[in-house]
Formats: C-alpha cells, structure tokens, sequence
C-alpha cells in the first residue's frame, strides 16, 4: 500500500485577509488530524514568500483514508470556508508515494537515494 501526499496552493484576492483565513481553518485542521483514520498530515499554512498564497500538506496512509475524507464533514467545512474566503485560485494536486525513508543517514549526510 502506498502513502498519498496532497499538495495545494491556494491564492487569496486580498493578502491582508489571508492570516485570519488559516486561524478560522486552524479548528478544521485540528479536527481533521483527530478524527480522521489514516490523517498523518494535514496543514494550511501562510507561504513566507508570497504573501497572498497559502500552501497546503497533507499525507495519508491510504486512497481508502483520502477518499473517505472527501466524504467526512472536515473536509466539507474547509472547503465552505475556503471558498467564502474570497480565493483567486487554488490548485491542488495528489502524489502517491511507493517509498519513504530518511534524509540523513548514520553521518548526517543528506542522500536521495532509497537504500
């Protein structure tokens, strides 16, 4: 079984509304990661660089896991409220990830390989 990634950019009309959008997602995203089976990650959060963007991370264990989070009101809640939050545009893709393993190895040396 693989891990699913999704990752999203979302970008707000005004900048200056982008903070308390994140704050009035932080309860959603709480509840998502508490609720939720197979949720490891689930996070909106204000990119440092572009100040009207918000970028999006999520993992989960399973497409069962994704899929019945497409159906739970978590999800449905996020996107009521995203899209009441005046947005520009927003896009979203999912990744699924057939292996993981460590950064660093044994002597702290950042490798891309997967042995």
């Amino acid at each position: 079984m693989s891990l699913i990634a999704v990752e999203a950019a979302i970008t707000v009309a005004d900048p200056s509304t982008r903070h308390a959008l994140i704050e009035r997602s932080a309860p959603i995203q709480k509840a998502t990661r508490d609720d939720e089976p197979g949720c490891l990650v689930y996070c909106f959060a204000a990119d440092p660089c572009q100040d009207d963007l918000i970028q999006v991370y999520e993992l989960w264990e399973s497409e069962e896991a994704l899929a019945a989070h497409f159906d739970h009101q978590n999800y449905v809640d996020m996107r009521t409220m995203l899209n009441d939050g005046g947005l520009t545009g927003a896009v979203s893709r999912k990744h699924r990830i057939d292996a993981s393993a460590a950064v660093y190895n044994a002597d702290r040396t950042p490798t891309a390989t997967f042995d």
